[in-house]
């Protein structure tokens, strides 16, 4: 049995399915997966928990699943969160070196990005996020590290992803109950960002979009920082509604239609699908034309809103690598060609690039979330690991949540 300290657990709750991915730290200081387990997700809808038991129950599965398929027990994970509620903005926070020298020390950088950490949000809502953009000194900007340099101002650029207290907290509590500690939490769509995209990539500028099942996570990647994220509250769930009440059938049968005769272009020719009925009534007989023309709409509306906010930031134009599609909804027949035609941009369909492991998985786009959960484990050990720094605080905001669910609990 590997030693525990080399183990690191991604746990993606997800509103189609729940997801454990189990990493080795190896001795380079890579991951190698070297354990998956996966169970149909009940309890959860557009990425928010409606029913902790069944929740926890999907949890239980999913764990004992990954710890067979790895040889390894479980004590603790970092786990996903998503949301219509999740919100982000980008801050700036100021200080004026105040020192003889007027040489930048690292309690001038500390100090100001404690200061573009604080931010004004709504009372139950709290940080889970602030990711670190790049410094001004006295103007001059795209500094990296500005200590040791002279300046009478620091300025330093943030990205600030938020969230509804209590609706993290259920998340927590559902993860507790199994029973689980949970180290740390990341949203959905900057661990599949960090999953998907190679540094190339993100200094060339792209966009990850995760369509899952209840929820659509875009986050933005310009010279190497993230620019700007956000959660849609539609997902693949929705398709495959759209499909039941426009052929008029249950939600299972058309999910079963999406996922063996659907895509997402719509053919010029139409074929008749059959759909076996219960035993004692007769087969019906369905459009292909159809089904796919529910399943386009809805996908080019979803892309669609996300085009919007993209436009809206001024971000096209600096999607040098284009854009990245990663998650269930990836597999979709027709998604490749429909997104370049929306984004007019070059398109791919995103998996994991950034660790080693069995094919299957790190080439599944399923798997993106919770393999990224692991890199995201693995940079916050890295930073636990350095020598005391003021840095560290930054972007681990979510150990305050962590105490607040504990009293909560």
């Amino acid at each position: 049995m590997l030693p525990k300290e080399k183990i690191i657990v991604g746990l993606e709750v997800g509103t189609s399915k729940v997801c454990a991915v189990v990493g080795e730290v190896l001795d380079d200081g890579n991951i190698m997966v070297v354990g998956v387990g996966q169970a149909n997700s009940e309890g959860v809808r557009k990425g928010e928990i409606i029913n902790i038991e069944a929740t926890v129950e999907c949890l239980h599965a999913a764990v004992a699943d990954a710890e067979e398929s790895a040889g390894v027990e479980i004590h603790n994970v970092y786990a996903s969160v998503s949301g219509g509620h999740i919100r982000s903005f980008n801050n700036r926070g100021t200080v004026a070196v105040t020192n003889d020298e007027r040489e930048i020390s690292e309690e001038e950088v500390r100090n100001v990005l404690l200061n573009a950490k604080a931010v004004n949000i709504p009372m139950d809502h709290v940080v889970i996020h602030a990711i670190r953009q790049h410094f001004f000194v006295d103007g001059h900007d795209g500094i990296q590290n500005p200590v040791g340099m002279i300046g009478a101002k620091l300025e330093a650029d943030v990205h600030v992803i938020y969230g509804v207290r209590t609706r993290l907290q259920n998340t927590i509590k559902c993860i507790k109950h199994v029973p689980l500690d949970v180290a740390n939490i990341a949203v959905s769509g900057f661990a599949s960002a960090l999953a998907v995209l190679t540094s190339e990539h993100q200094q060339l500028g792209a966009v990850v979009i995760d369509m899952g099942g209840g929820t659509t996570d875009y986050l933005v990647y310009s010279e190497g920082t993230i620019q700007h994220s956000g959660v849609l509250a539609v997902g693949g769930d929705h398709i495959t509604n759209d499909v039941a009440i426009g052929l008029r059938i249950p939600m299972n049968r058309a999910e079963t239609l999406k996922v063996e005769h659907g895509t997402v272009t719509v053919p010029t020719e139409d074929e008749m699908l059959t759909l076996k009925r219960e035993v004692g009534l007769p087969d019906r007989q369905v459009s292909k034309q159809q089904l796919c023309r529910f399943m386009n709409l809805r996908v080019e509306e979803t892309l669609t809103l996300v085009k919007k906010e993209l436009e809206k930031h001024k971000l096209l134009d600096y999607l040098g690598a284009g854009v990245f599609i990663t998650g269930g909804c990836a597999r979709l027949q027709g998604l490749e060609p429909l997104a370049a035609q929306i984004f007019g941009l070059p398109v791919h369909i995103g998996h994991s690039l950034t660790v080693g492991g069995p094919t299957s998985a790190i080439e599944s786009p399923e798997y993106s979330t919770a393999i990224g959960l692991v890199r995201y484990a693995l940079g916050s050990q890295r930073d636990q690991h350095q020598p005391p720094s003021p840095l560290r605080k930054i972007g681990q905001s979510f150990q305050h949540l962590l105490q607040k669910a504990r009293a909560f609990l």
